[in-house]
């Protein structure tokens, strides 16, 4: 871990955050920005994304209310990141792990199949009886495509009546694979996020097996959406470049284990923004860890970053996401904002 980052954790409060402004001048080529991060204290904040000790096998008894409400957020992909590479015919398993975050205990719940390429997977399988809050591992045998090509399997989650459970405002997960030698081209969700980005970190850790997870960048855009709905504010597009440069950093801040606006080769937001091709002199950032519930929770209980959700100067953004168990804090979320 970065001094930088040690130092600041060591301050006694759950929750610090600071805002700045810079103004461009002669001794600066860097724009007008704003910044805003929120730094939770590592002993006192344990996001969702940090997989717990197994617990010792236990019986309970499962009871359901007809007024609970069911929903679902996938912390990880276990194993077999977004395009992992394969050899035709080979056998692998995928494993997601999902917290249940509903009031609905999870019984007679099964993974059922639902598009895409289905790479040998039963159409449903059961999965562990689950109680509120809790987390649970699903697993799927799977087999590669005998051709060369990129494969792309898409599965639900279905309560007991067989009703499709909503994984924070997706009702979709996947396994996504390259069978040969073929380079991934950037890909694209109904919401216009590009996922699936290559990217090497900078700094000391160029061979970091971070996982992105397109379900949660989808999930910050509708939430961020939604909190400015509430308010009257107009919706905010989302913007390739924009993307670029947060998956970038989130990349960065996990596999180099730091929470910081500075990226680990020194750059800034300006700098990042640019080297991806954004030139609006307008933007500002905001960093968060956890989930996207995590997220906007952190954001919504300090001032100076709800106002940044709620600017209503920005118009278009951008949202990065990766996981790396290795890290701190795992799972980093980076928000990057523009207005033309």
């Amino acid at each position: 871990m970065s001094k930088r980052l040690i130092a600041l954790l060591s301050i006694p409060i759950f929750l610090v955050s600071c805002i700045s402004v810079s103004v461009e001048s002669e001794e600066t080529s860097r724009p007008n920005f704003v910044t805003a991060t929120l730094i939770p204290t590592k002993a006192g904040f344990i996001p969702a994304t940090l997989t717990p000790a197994p617990e010792a096998t236990q019986t309970f008894e499962i009871t359901t209310s007809t007024s609970c409400k069911g929903s679902a957020v996938l912390l990880q992909d276990v194993t077999i990141p977004d395009n992992t590479q394969m050899k035709a015919g080979e056998q692998f398993t995928k494993t997601w792990e999902f917290q249940n975050t509903g009031t609905c205990p999870w019984e007679n719940y099964t993974l059922r199949f639902e598009s895409g390429d289905q790479m040998s997977a039963p159409t449903s399988l059961s999965i562990p009886a689950t109680q509120p809050g809790k987390n649970v591992t699903i697993s799927v045998d799977l087999i590669a495509p005998s051709s060369d090509g990129a494969y792309s399997g898409y599965f639900a989650l279905n309560d007991a009546t067989g009703k499709n459970l909503l994984i924070g405002t997706e009702k979709n997960f996947w396994v996504k694979i390259i069978v040969g030698n073929i380079i991934p081209t950037l890909q694209a969700t109904a919401q216009g996020n590009v996922i699936n980005t290559p990217y090497v970190p900078s700094g000391g850790n160029s061979n970091c097996a971070y996982s992105q997870n397109a379900a949660y960048v989808g999930q910050v855009i509708s939430l961020i959406n939604q909190a400015r709905a509430a308010v009257n504010l107009q919706p905010l597009t989302v913007n390739a470049q924009l993307t670029s440069a947060a998956q970038t950093h989130s990349a960065d801040m996990a596999c180099n284990n730091f929470l910081d606006h500075t990226g680990s080769d020194g750059s800034w937001i300006g700098d990042r923004l640019r080297q991806a091709g954004y030139l609006a002199s307008s933007y500002f950032e905001i960093i968060a860890i956890g989930t996207p519930q995590n997220a906007i929770d952190q954001w919504a209980a300090d001032a100076p970053h709800w106002e940044a959700v709620l600017n209503p100067y920005a118009t278009e953004f951008g949202v990065g996401y990766a996981y790396y168990a290795n890290s701190d804090f795992s799972g980093y979320i980076t928000v990057d904002f523009g207005g033309q």
